[in-house]
């Protein structure tokens, strides 16, 4: 049975890689590398972090993967039709039998869709973790991600948009924002820190209280995302005592 091995590269900085990530990735028979048609620039950079942690030639095989079909009104069943026609495209590019891994960015146990998708498939499956967006954004701010014993909350800049800031949580890890959706928000006593490229030598960092920076991180997310061709971000919200 193919053994598919689903490797942690953190967020794009060949130095987020573990030991662990470049002996999996060394041992590989092969390494599938998915293109996604909006940011071809990640598939480069795959490449790239690739060509400095290969020890001997593994063969590559890049595919293209499926959009979302925007017919389908229901965003549940939008998200299952879409992570079904990537498993097809899966199946026809895994190998029969031996060692194929995928780099997946940051870890695939945060808001990362491959375990769900590698479940549809007769495949036995081997996670090697990799460094979070949230422990680089912590990072480039030296901050703490919690208050003293205060709880965290993780979600998307769609749940934020819909329901408001979540009930009993001090500290908001916000992922998956395309929108800004922190403008959403009443801004009185919340302080904000936002990482664009955490992590990596493009890395773009503004924090302060939201009201006074929120106009400040639009702005850059637009001019980054001209200038790179695509953008990840994440950002810590926590509300004063």
């Amino acid at each position: 049975m193919t053994e598919l091995i689903l490797v942690g590269i953190g967020t794009g900085n060949p130095d987020h890689l573990t030991r662990e990530a470049i002996r999996a990735l060394n041992g590989a028979d092969v390494i599938l590398i998915p293109r996604k048609e909006d940011a071809t620039d990640l598939a480069t950079l795959r490449r790239a972090m690739l060509a400095e942690v290969l020890e001997r030639p593994v063969p590559l095989v890049e595919f293209d993967l499926p959009k979302r079909d925007p017919a389908i009104a229901d965003y549940a069943a939008r998200v299952a039709a879409w992570h079904d026609a990537i498993a097809q495209v899966w199946a026809g590019v895994l190998p029969n039998g031996g060692r194929a891994a995928m780099m997946i960015w940051g870890d695939p146990s945060l808001y990362d869709s491959t375990l769900r998708i590698a479940a549809r498939l007769a495949v036995t499956v081997r996670v090697v973790p990799g460094i979070t967006s949230v422990q680089a954004l912590c990072a480039a701010h030296a901050i703490p991600l919690n208050d003293v014993a205060g709880p965290v909350l993780l979600t998307t800049g769609r749940r934020l948009r819909d329901f408001g800031w979540p009930a009993g949580a001090d500290s908001v890890v916000v992922m998956l924002d395309g929108e800004c959706s922190f403008r959403t928000l009443d801004p009185a006593a919340i302080d904000i820190w936002w990482s664009a490229y955490a992590g990596m030598p493009q890395q773009v960092s503004l924090s302060g209280a939201l009201a006074d920076v929120a106009p400040r991180i639009v702005v850059a997310r637009e001019q980054a995302r001209a200038v790179h061709g695509w953008i990840m971000d994440i950002y810590l919200m926590r509300r004063a005592p």
